[in-house]
């Protein structure tokens, strides 16, 4: 691993919302991702870091996808939904992203506002593997960024849908780390 360089580094979490973070995750549950994305939050946080805080949600419910599916997403549940989960300790100085749909960069202010930190490496974790991940890495590499996948730090809906991204998608985008793995190179 290249040594990160935290002023051109960026953490990136995705979806560590109540609503998201309650549902089942596999090949590891959610309270390990969350864990897992604690320790690099505080981390990065040490190091002077840019954190981005990515949730989905929606005003009336007229701004979220309908497509003709075959399956459809999971309705908003209660109206704390869309709130991260209190053990990443979000702070004001921290960026935070609302999406309407799957993808972190499309429709939103995620690219110009790491742009203009010069940050051209992000380091990705978050849940859905084979959803919010897997859009947001594949937005990232449309727009040339550096990308260190965390697949410790992310959790999808089965063993397989987590699988697929990890083995063969990130691996043509960035490169493939655990928690511990990017602790160490960031804390070395």
């Amino acid at each position: 691993m290249n040594k990160l360089q935290p002023e051109k580094t960026a953490l990136v979490l995705i979806d560590l919302q109540k609503g998201i973070t309650a549902l089942k995750g596999a090949p590891h549950d959610t309270s390990t991702v969350v864990r897992h994305a604690a320790q690099l939050v505080d981390a990065f946080r040490r190091a002077g870091a840019f954190i981005t805080f990515v949730h989905v949600d929606f005003l009336d419910g007229k701004d979220a996808l309908q497509p003709d599916a075959e399956i459809q997403l999971p309705p908003k549940l209660s109206e704390n939904w869309g709130d991260f989960v209190p053990e990443l300790n979000v702070q004001p100085t921290d960026h935070i992203v609302t999406k309407r749909h799957f993808g972190a960069f499309f429709g939103t202010d995620l690219d110009l506002q790491l742009r203009r930190r010069g940050i051209d490496t992000i380091v990705l974790g978050g849940i859905s593997t084979h959803v919010g991940v897997d859009t947001t890495a594949r937005e990232a590499y449309q727009l040339n960024y550096n990308q260190i996948f965390v697949t410790d730090a992310m959790t999808a809906t089965s063993i397989e849908a987590h699988e697929f991204p990890c083995k063969f998608i990130f691996p043509l985008m960035g490169r493939i780390h655990t928690t511990e793995e990017v602790l160490a190179e960031l804390e070395s």
